[in-house]
């Protein structure tokens, strides 16, 4: 495998089941040169974790429409942290309150929030742009 690929996990958490958007970023990822790993639906947090960490993950992607947000971000960030993968970058799309995404943003639990209709040409530069600089030495 080429080292200077990116590494993606898209998952889908709980019983949330509106995964449109979550398959739409995996196949443009897909298509602008990254490696993704699409988990499917009705993930749970440990399972994601689990999945980033033996893919070698750069970046994990959640989409969460269920309400759930301010449970599941915090919960796969203590767990990658647990597992040794605080390097890998948190993001997530769907609907939330801005003031939930500002919290979980400021807290450091996330580094991005893409709400619905954000362009996904938006999303890759995002991803290839702050992943690049995570690996600079």
């Amino acid at each position: 495998m080429n080292a200077g690929v990116i590494r993606v996990v898209i998952a889908k958490v709980g019983l949330d089941a509106h995964d449109k958007g979550a398959r739409l970023v995996a196949r443009a990822l897909k298509e602008a040169g990254m490696e993704v790993i699409y988990t499917g639906l009705y993930q749970t947090p440990e399972q994601v974790a689990e999945t980033a960490v033996q893919e070698d993950a750069d970046l994990v992607g959640i989409s969460v429409h269920t309400g759930a947000h301010m449970t599941i971000f915090p919960r796969i960030r203590q767990l990658l942290d647990e597992k040794g993968a605080e390097d890998v970058i948190l993001i997530g799309g769907g609907t939330m309150p801005d003031h939930d995404v500002e919290t979980l943003k400021g807290s450091g639990l996330v580094a991005e929030i893409f709400p619905p209709q954000t362009l996904l040409s938006s999303i890759e530069d995002w991803v290839k742009r702050v992943v690049t600089e995570k690996r600079k030495p």
